[in-house]
């Protein structure tokens, strides 16, 4: 595969992450309230799990399975958080997934950085349907996904084991012939 793009919008600059994103990935990934609200960030979160979640990227775009985009802030070049598409080429389909950090929570960069990588899976990936899922306890989530454009398709009760508790997640999804590419 090619050198992982760099996607534009509005306000922000998705990019790879680089090395000398680890500690603010170890700031904003470490708050409490984001391990609470994803399956695979444990609390604490320490530098040396950014740095190692940093170097699988390069791998995992290589082997086409996923790919990772730093959300910056398109002035300034701040890191707010992490967009990204786990990819399954059989299918051509692609599961997003994203967090933002909490001092940037509620500007609507979560929304602008999911709808570039929707549009790049579809426009440039090439994917037939993306998806995603998120606690039902974290209705915030649900609301960025359906402004992405995606439909709600259901819940599934306790499925997932988040420290030890079940978690019951809802689902979405949006077809390439239903979406419409963002602007920008």
């Amino acid at each position: 595969m090619s050198e992982q793009p760099e996607l534009r919008t509005d306000r922000l600059v998705l990019r790879p992450f680089d090395m000398e994103d680890a500690p603010a990935v170890t700031r904003l990934a470490g708050d409490p309230e984001i391990a609470s609200t994803t399956l695979h960030i444990p609390h604490p979160y320490e530098q040396e799990m950014a740095e190692s979640w940093i170097r699988s990227h390069r791998v995992w775009w290589e082997a086409g399975e996923m790919t990772n985009f730093a959300i910056t802030l398109a002035e300034g070049g701040e890191l707010v958080g992490t967009v990204g598409l786990v990819l399954n080429t059989r299918h051509r389909n692609a599961e997003l997934g994203y967090w933002v950090g909490r001092p940037y929570w509620g500007a609507g960069y979560a929304t602008e950085a999911a709808r570039a990588v929707v549009g790049f899976g579809f426009g440039t990936l090439e994917l037939h349907r993306v998806h995603a899922h998120h606690f039902t306890r974290n209705p915030a989530s649900g609301r960025v996904l359906l402004k992405v454009g995606m439909r709600y398709e259901g819940r599934l009760r306790e499925h997932v084991l988040k420290g030890d508790s079940f978690e019951d997640v809802d689902t979405y999804g949006v077809l390439r012939s239903e979406f419409t590419a963002p602007r920008g």
